[in-house]
């Protein structure tokens, strides 16, 4: 924008702005602001209040919401006597190109966001921060919700026993015999993960779970929020919510693989816990403090590290797609309430219910999607626990075993539960996110 202004104001192109140069584009500039009030103030009494500047934006077939409307009249407004007199409205627009219309008008006002009426820039630190907070809150209430059912996805996937009988019973044409097999071998695993430790083994690493969550969801949505307005004011528009599906979904997979890096080492001591916990065994802190010991004797720090990339190559497309498929349900669902009611998208309300039934669909999706590589990285950083003895020299040799004792059915192993999990996780999470943002004014 500034680039715009002094290529408007020097007119010979000396690089150089002189009193005269200035004065004119002044001159020019409040022709076309006293022209554009004039066209606003409907009853001609030298100021306009908040319903015909409303009205003005409706002719001109500009949608605004109604928080943007209320907070550009008070940025304009700047003794707050409820109406816009001439000299509020020339100096808040005085840099604006002459004789511009209200759209040029809302897109100067969005550039310029961040200014007072002093030329001072604002930061606004609560903004950028809150959707860390937000995030935070949403991934340790929706993990602590279904931690039962992420204990018993890790359970399964640790089992590499020879084919199971379901999957035999499916080759040999019993396909009855096969979904009672599966459904038994599901109900095996909750009995003895219950005799294990009771209700306690169901939430076991759940503290560490909640630990790597908050952050990893706080990140995931800081970061993935921020990396929307770098690509915004990449595209030219600073406007977040009209990112191009690529920007969109590159924004995605940043917030989703900066995560990862951050809590990846508690994401590995996490699995690994949960694979020691047998009846009679450790429990709680004493289990915690035995398996990072074990990591660090047998394999050192980069034992936590163990299947980092691959991590990063599933991470990626999975956040990838989850954003960006709630975000586009999200705002197809509200353009279309949007035009019904004639209004702006902002202005929709949508309520819980819907919002945690978009956050299924896109989070069902993109796990089902990246689910194998989920398996390889989750076996990676399981070895050599008890559940889980055998290990791997690297992601080939993980992936080759999987398939060569199991099958391609093998890298599926726990999808149901995995499913049963995420989709109320990913609901949770997007309900409670929604809302902090909501209450935190983002």
């Amino acid at each position: 924008m500034l680039q715009n202004v002094l290529k408007a104001v020097d007119t010979n192109g000396d690089g150089y702005i002189d009193y005269s140069e200035f004065r004119t584009f002044v001159d020019h500039t409040e022709q076309g602001l006293w022209h554009l009030f004039q066209t606003i103030d409907r009853n001609h009494n030298g100021e306009i209040d908040k319903n015909e500047l409303k009205a003005a934006f409706s002719n001109a077939d500009v949608t605004v919401s109604s928080a943007k409307l209320d907070a550009f009249f008070a940025d304009v407004d700047t003794n707050s006597d409820g109406v816009i007199s001439y000299p509020e409205w020339r100096d808040f627009l005085l840099f604006l190109p002459a004789y511009s219309n209200l759209r040029a008008v809302l897109s100067y006002y969005t550039a310029t966001g961040n200014l007072n009426p002093e030329g001072d820039v604002h930061i606004n630190d609560l903004q950028g921060l809150g959707y860390f907070i937000a995030g935070g809150i949403a991934g340790a209430v929706s993990r602590t919700a279904t931690a039962p059912l992420d204990r018993l996805k890790v359970y399964l996937i640790a089992q590499t026993g020879a084919k199971s009988a379901a999957v035999c019973a499916a080759k040999d044409g019993a396909p009855l015999r096969a979904a009672g097999n599966a459904s038994k071998s599901l109900a095996d695993a909750i009995k003895e993960l219950w005799r294990a430790g009771g209700i306690r083994s169901l939430f076991a690493g759940n503290g560490l779970n909640v630990l790597k969550v908050m952050p990893e969801s706080a990140i995931k949505f800081g970061a993935y929020e921020s990396a929307k307005r770098a690509f915004a004011r990449l595209e030219g528009h600073n406007d977040p919510k009209q990112l191009a599906p690529t920007s969109q979904f590159l924004s995605g997979g940043c917030g989703g693989m900066v995560a990862q890096c951050f809590v990846y080492p508690l994401d590995t001591l996490k699995f690994r816990m949960q694979c020691e916990t047998v009846e009679g065994g450790l429990k709680g802190n004493k289990l915690i403090a035995a398996t990072a010991r074990k990591v660090l004797n047998k394999h050192g720090i980069l034992g936590f590290f163990r299947g980092l990339p691959l991590g990063l190559v599933g991470m990626f497309p999975y956040a990838a797609i989850d954003l960006t498929t709630f975000e586009y349900l999200k705002r197809g669902l509200l353009a279309r309430k949007a035009r019904l009611h004639h209004c702006h998208e902002d202005d929709v309300p949508l309520n819980n219910f819907t919002t945690g039934a978009i956050g299924a669909i896109s989070g069902g999706f993109s796990a089902s999607v990246v689910y194998p590589l989920n398996v390889l990285r989750t076996r990676l950083q399981a070895q050599g626990t008890i559940l889980h003895p055998a290990t791997y020299n690297s992601i080939g040799d993980v992936a080759r075993k999987t398939i060569q004792t199991e099958g391609f059915r093998g890298l599926y192993k726990g999808i149901t539960p995995n499913l049963m999990k995420v989709a109320p996780a990913v609901s949770i999470s997007y309900v409670v996110y929604e809302n902090a943002k909501r209450m935190l004014g983002l």
